[in-house]
């Protein structure tokens, strides 16, 4: 199960960055993909999160308090 979040990264990766782009230089790729990690984490919503960012679901204060109150409750 663990690795179809990897294998779907990397697909959006591929078809929505890398195959688009005629990168001309390792330096480009790595610019291009950095930029590219930064919009899928922070600008692009994601279906499965509610359409919400990954950055908005990591950070948002209701749902790490109820990640503690649930780790707190499992660990008594």
């Amino acid at each position: 199960m663990d690795n179809i979040f990897t294998e779907r990264l990397w697909r959006s990766v591929k078809y929505e960055e890398v195959y688009l782009k005629d990168y001309q230089n390792v330096h480009e790729a790595k610019q291009g993909i950095g930029d590219y990690m930064t919009f899928y984490d922070q600008e692009r919503p994601h279906q499965s999160l509610g359409y919400k960012t990954p950055t908005e679901v990591y950070f948002d204060n209701d749902n790490q308090k109820r990640k503690l109150i649930c780790n707190l409750n499992m660990a008594n």
